[in-house]
Order: structure tokens, then sequence, then C-alpha cells
């Protein structure tokens, strides 16, 4: 996706990923039908808005019950289905997003949208949709953070985070950080000072 960029957003999509791969680096396993997209484009030098919730918000959009973990992963229900992962630099961004489409046997904690095989074009159909509302999104001014809040399971848990945080998420502001209550008053983190968030 960021080869192949030139002056127009490009939206790259593959049906499954051999080395796939999360927030720091993480492993990404691809579900028996699974959809592996990646929109790169230019972005503007001052942008500060958070592409990766942005980018979650079009998820959730286009798939019907499913809701977002903060930062970056995709819920229905108690399960994650997908997650996003957003790289910048030299004047580009390339926004990943993986989802299971289908996974008889999911790991536990994982699922997929459908429960019978939705067959193999499926990929390309909802990786046009969710690409098609991150841009729509990305070209809006500002971004809606209350949708992302009613969005949110997050909100209103108890969390930890590594190494030793702890308390109840109460709100995401609007720069995207996520406002938590602990025994020591408010604090607000920010996706790049934590490697896990878990309810």
């Amino acid at each position: 996706a960021r080869d192949e960029l030139s002056q127009l957003p490009l939206l790259v999509m593959a049906r499954s990923q051999t080395r796939g791969r999360g927030r720091s680096g993480a492993d990404w396993v691809t579900a028996d039908r699974a959809l592996a997209a990646s929109l790169s484009f230019h972005h503007d030098p001052d942008e500060t808005r958070p592409l990766s919730l942005i980018a979650g918000l079009a998820a959730v959009t286009v798939i019907d019950g499913a809701g977002l973990k903060w930062p970056n992963d995709v819920m229905i229900g108690f399960a994650k289905v997908g997650g996003i992962l957003v790289e910048r630099g030299g004047g580009e961004t390339v926004v990943g997003f993986g989802l299971n489409l289908w996974w008889p046997d999911a790991p536990l904690g994982t699922t997929a949208i459908h429960r019978a095989d939705p067959g193999d074009a499926i990929y390309a159909e909802v990786g046009a949709l969710w690409g098609a509302e991150l841009l729509r999104l990305i070209d809006t001014p500002g971004w809606p953070v209350d949708r992302y809040r009613e969005a949110c399971v997050t909100l209103g848990s108890e969390i930890t985070w590594e190494p030793d945080g702890s308390g109840r998420a109460v709100d995401v502001n609007d720069a995207g950080g996520l406002v938590v209550e602990t025994s020591q008053g408010t604090r607000t983190i920010n996706s790049g000072e934590v490697r896990h968030v878990r309810g």
C-alpha cells in the first residue's frame, strides 16, 4: 500500500496474510475467511486527529453489532473480531484493518462476523465499504468523538494496563485519550503509552 501510493489514496485488500502483525509487532493470526486491508494516503503534517479511533468508527459503521475496545480493537460482545494499526512517516499514512469474517474454530477470546461461510468474495465488499467510510471521515473536519463514545465498550469498565495501571474508564477526550478514574485521581492515558488495556 505504501510502495504503490501515488497522488490518490490507495486501498489494498487480501483474503489472508502470512506475515500479519498487530500493534507493537504482535502476531496477527488470520481466520479461515478474513479481510486484510491497508489504506494508504498522504497526510497533512498538521494532522492531530486520532486516526486509529476514526478507523475503528469506520469499521463499526459497516459491521452490524460491533463495538470498539479502546484504542484499536473491534469487538462483538466480549470477543475480538478485528483490529486497527496505523503507521505514519515521510508524509504518508497507512491504516491497516484486519477482520475475521468466518472462523469456525476461533481461539478463545476471538470471533468472526459470520456464523456460516459467507463465500470467497465477501472480503472485497466489506473492505471497500470500510475504506470508503474511512476516507469520508478523514475528509470531514474534526472527528465524531460522541459517536466513538457510544461505540466504545471500554467506557464504564474497570481496566488495567501495563505496567501497573488500574482504574475505571469514564470518557474519551477530544484528542482520543482514555480518561480513567484511579485511586490517585483522574488520569488520561494515550495509546502510545500502553501495551494492553484489559477489562
